[in-house]
């Protein structure tokens, strides 16, 4: 009886700690010095519905950045402690969980490409009043990187430049043809079967010299801004909006493509990467019609050069910057 008491005892304690730890005590941003500065994590409402938003920057003076997630379900404010602490001294960097992911899983309301546009916009228009800014630099990943183009289609206005990483480009078949070319690179024989994500960790083309997703999810458990159940919430969310999301637009993911915009746009691009391959995104930006565009390659990277390369992607911000900023 004795032993199984302390048993229970020993796992009230652990389950005791593990509440602290992974819930009371998460859900905030640390702060961050200085009367100037800003650490946040609100819940605007948004189309009508609450949504996650993180805001962080030394200075509120600075550019902000507006960070869409890729997806069209799986968020980035989860490995935002790990690869943006620098680029807050020159940024104000805002990373929003849209409607059914990550934080925002129970936020509810119409999954449309259309509603997605009309969000962002809302959320683009609520940081230029708020920081007294004429325009803010949209950046967009993977999924994020269709949706910012159509959003900078739509409201040109809004923005000093499109940033996409991660970039969306390519019909479905040239998409299949490059990866499996990869994958005959990688394993010395064509692969039987079109490449699944998790075929392309195990080759290298998600993340460089890494096989599998464990390095974000391990970062992403260590997140100050998300509880244990937020983070549980991440792979259902993804899963989620993936299937319930309603393409209502003109354009869509690798059929069709936005052929003009109105604003700079610059394509950082990861060598590695055959999630969305690079080599299909640089043709594409031949393609596009836009006052100034430029491509930025990361040689180290795959489809995350935000969180594989941080210090040469706050670099490459930096230059966007001062690029954008001449020749106004």
């Amino acid at each position: 009886m004795k032993a199984i008491r302390n048993v229970l005892v020993g796992l009230a304690i652990f389950l005791f700690a593990f509440y602290i730890v992974f819930v009371a005590l998460r859900s905030n941003t640390p702060s961050i010095a200085g009367d100037n500065s800003v650490a946040m994590l609100e819940t605007p409402r948004l189309g009508g519905v609450y949504q996650w938003v993180l805001t962080r920057g030394h200075d509120t003076s600075k550019p902000v950045v507006l960070f869409l997630h890729g997806g069209p379900g799986m968020p980035a404010m989860y490995l935002a402690h790990d690869f943006q602490r620098d680029m807050e001294r020159d940024f104000v960097m805002v990373h929003w969980d849209r409607r059914g992911a990550g934080k925002s899983f129970k936020s509810g309301g119409a999954l449309s490409v259309s509603q997605t546009i009309a969000d962002t916009v809302e959320l683009a228009e609520l940081l230029r009043e708020r920081y007294a800014k004429d325009r803010i630099y949209l950046v967009g990943h993977s999924w994020g990187s269709y949706l910012g183009l159509l959003v900078a289609r739509e409201r040109p206005d809004l923005f000093h430049a499109f940033i996409g990483t991660g970039q969306m480009a390519g019909s479905k078949e040239e998409v299949r043809n490059v990866r499996r070319s990869f994958a005959e690179a990688v394993e010395g024989v064509a692969p039987e079967h079109d490449l699944t994500e998790d075929d392309l960790f195990r080759l290298g083309g998600e993340l460089r010299g890494e096989t599998s997703f464990w390095p974000i999810l391990s970062t992403g458990l260590r997140a100050p801004e998300y509880t244990f159940f937020d983070a549980l919430n991440v792979g259902k969310g993804a899963s989620q909006v993936a299937r319930s999301m309603r393409y209502d637009v003109d354009v869509l993911p690798h059929d069709g493509e936005v052929t003009s915009v109105d604003v700079p746009v610059f394509f950082l691009l990861g060598r590695n990467d055959y999630n969305t391959p690079s080599i299909l995104a640089a043709e594409y930006l031949k393609r596009l019609e836009s006052p100034m565009k430029a491509e930025l390659w990361f040689e180290e990277s795959a489809h995350f050069p935000f969180w594989e390369e941080p210090v040469e992607f706050h670099d490459a911000l930096l230059w966007i910057d001062e690029t954008v900023r001449q020749a106004d």
